[in-house]
């Protein structure tokens, strides 16, 4: 038996290599749409929400501020205190920021791309 060149192993195995080639580049572009797509709807999902939350800020500010105003019989005492308050809780979310919102993006971020390894 002769010794097999490295030329002939290439002519041999050339449309298996090919085809392994377009496989594995056709599983990285489905990943990628599939990546697109979740972070996509993700984003669309996360744009809503925070329109809705924003609105209801502002209309439960509003009515808040009424109601203060309505219990010290004034406007400004009210609308004052209503806006002190998301002051002081504007002033906890920036300073708890990291606890309740990068920690957990993290978190969920890693156990995502865990799943989609599996």
């Amino acid at each position: 038996m002769g010794k097999p060149d490295i030329a002939s192993f290439i002519k041999e195995n050339k449309d298996t290599a090919k085809e392994y080639i377009e496989t594995r580049y056709e599983i990285y572009r489905l990943k990628g749409i599939r990546t697109v797509s979740k972070t996509a709807g993700l984003m669309g999902w996360i744009l809503i929400s925070v329109f809705l939350l924003f609105v209801i800020i502002i209309f439960g500010g509003i009515t808040m501020g009424y109601w203060l105003a309505g219990l010290f019989n004034s406007l400004v005492l009210g609308f004052g205190l209503t806006s002190l308050f998301f002051l002081m809780l504007f002033l906890l979310l920036a300073i708890f920021r990291k606890q309740l919102f990068i920690n957990p993006v993290i978190t969920s971020i890693i156990s995502q791309s865990n799943e989609e390894d599996d």
